[in-house]
């Protein structure tokens, strides 16, 4: 297993148990930035800690590639991710921070007849 791939399924975990604190009808879309790390893990046989197999439901001594195979399934059926700021919990957003966008005149001048 390459050292920062590594890394990255870690940094993953760590959002991981922050996303699994937050209550699920409060909690946000899994981020689609976990897709990279969990692919690089695909194939890594190697066994995961303790405490990530239980944090993805999985046995004690699960594979890497099993817990990617349970962060992809994590995605199945969703239809949306959030934004950045939206994680790992939905945005509240108030009725004073929406704002109509107005609409703007085109530029044509690059398309002279």
């Amino acid at each position: 297993m390459h050292q920062a791939a590594g890394l990255q399924f870690e940094r993953v975990m760590d959002e991981l148990v922050r996303w699994h604190a937050v209550p699920e009808d409060e909690r946000s879309p899994a981020p689609a930035w976990w897709w990279g790390p969990a692919m690089a893990m695909f194939d890594a046989h190697e066994p995961m800690q303790r405490a990530w197999c239980r944090e993805l439901g999985l046995d004690d001594g699960a594979s890497f590639a099993e817990g990617a195979h349970a962060l992809l399934t994590l995605f199945a059926g969703q239809t949306s991710v959030p934004w950045p700021d939206d994680f790992p919990r939905k945005a509240q957003i108030k009725a004073d921070d929406v704002r109509e966008l107005q609409p703007q005149p085109s530029d044509d001048s690059a398309f002279q007849p």
